[in-house]
């Protein structure tokens, strides 16, 4: 999304494995820090890039993300835990060629994905930092959606199958890091919401696939007003593949590790094993279960305002509470949302992407974007000032020109 400034002299690298190609890294790495530095004193670059190298190899506590090759497997690790692993530009730019180098990597057998710290996956996109930039026009606001939906759909056609252990919250862009996958983990503690709409966005990261294509209007019903799975439910709802208790996660990473080039059956034997022996709440019904009629009869109008009049019909207790919530959320947003669901239910993965860029570009573009930010992450007085108030208010012109093809600015996959 913007320009990024130039990474500080000091930005931590990844470990390097130690693979016997550990010289060319290193080499690699100094010549890295040597550009930036080509007006530096001799001796300062020196003391420079000695410090550099020197970090490679402690900073396993401070890199935003950790790549690893341990065994068979690759692992990714998100490590932000203090703001919930949420996904910073220069994760995105680090992630994405690791991956397609692992994919083209004959020893590289599988890819594990995973978040530090115990509480969270991935809690998002970094939100403020885009809105930031949004709103004095610098291209972080168009780079960051553009190599993330790159990204998420890597991890969508990845050759090599793709394990993402979503413990803990798993919200917008951590979804669009595992939702696309082969297999996805839930635990007790995994909490899954696409909440988008309530900051002036859309559920993005390929949810324009993904929603759609779950039970009946489910998918729907989710994007648009963010309700939030828990555990159990996660896997019910279709979102994860395979269930297992959070504190087996270790013992589970360590087997799919020690797995002798594994196929994707051999894989996935191993999560079934794992899968069939964990009981949490295993007899409880579905959250949703007894609302599920209603979600799809409600959510299956052609209009964000029949969808309204609809919930204002039924009067249960369930759909007021629906009617609340739509209340509180962007007009614009949940406009936006219905179409984009409704249209990628019939497309591709990759035309949504492309798709989901021209509405996040055309989310840059407005006004409550930067109000949703406001009023939830800035001020957090929770009550956003939309504009367009109310969903009348939004055209179908407007509407088609959120959609409107961006020429050469188009994502291309």
């Amino acid at each position: 999304m913007r320009p990024l400034p130039a990474a500080p002299v000091y930005t931590p690298l990844y470990r390097l494995p130690d693979d016997g190609d550990r010289p060319r890294r290193l080499a690699a790495m100094a010549a890295r820090v040597l550009r930036p530095l080509s007006r530096l004193k001799p001796f300062n670059r020196l003391q420079v890039i000695l410090q550099h190298l020197k970090m490679s190899k402690h900073t396993d506590s401070t890199a935003e993300v950790l790549l690893e090759k341990k065994g068979g497997a690759g692992i990714i690790t998100l490590n932000r835990p203090k703001v919930l692993n949420a996904l910073s530009f220069s994760m995105i730019q680090q992630i994405y060629p690791q991956i397609k180098t692992w994919e083209q990597d004959p020893e590289t057998f599988l890819i594990i994905i995973k978040g530090t710290g115990g509480k969270a996956f991935c809690a998002g996109g970094d939100i403020r930092a885009i809105a930031d930039a949004g709103k004095v026009g610098d291209r972080l606001a168009q780079d960051f959606f553009r190599e993330e939906y790159i990204l998420n759909n890597a991890t969508g056609t990845c050759k090599k199958p793709y394990v993402a252990l979503i413990d803990g919250i798993t919200m917008g862009g951590g979804v669009g890091l595992s939702v696309h996958g082969h297999f996805r983990v839930a635990t007790e503690k995994t909490l899954f919401a696409m909440p988008e709409t309530s900051i002036g966005l859309f559920p993005d990261v390929g949810g324009g696939y993904f929603l759609p294509r779950l039970s009946g209007k489910l998918g729907y019903y989710l994007g648009l007003t963010g309700f939030r799975l828990k555990g159990r439910d996660v896997l019910k709802a279709g979102i994860a593949t395979h269930f297992v208790e959070s504190e087996k996660l270790p013992a589970l990473e360590k087997d799919l590790i020690a797995l002798k080039s594994p196929s994707m059956e051999n894989i996935a034997d191993l999560l079934n094993s794992y899968h069939v022996k964990s009981k949490v709440d295993q007899e409880k019904e579905f959250v949703l279960d007894e609302h599920m009629e209603k979600i799809n009869s409600l959510f299956s109008a052609n209009s964000m305002e029949e969808i309204v009049q609809k919930l204002k019909q039924d009067g249960s207790p369930f759909a007021i509470k629906q009617l609340e919530t739509i209340n509180k959320m962007s007009p614009t947003s949940l406009k936006m949302t219905l179409r984009q669901l409704r249209e990628g239910a019939s497309m591709s993965l990759q035309d949504v992407f492309t798709m989901e860029y021209r509405l996040s570009q055309a989310c840059m573009r407005g006004h409550d974007f930067y109000e949703g930010v406001r009023a939830v992450l800035i001020d957090k007085d929770q009550s956003p000032r939309w504009k367009p108030a109310a969903l009348e208010e939004v055209s179908d012109e407007f509407m088609d020109n959120c959609f409107k093809p961006l020429g050469n600015n188009d994502l291309k996959l």
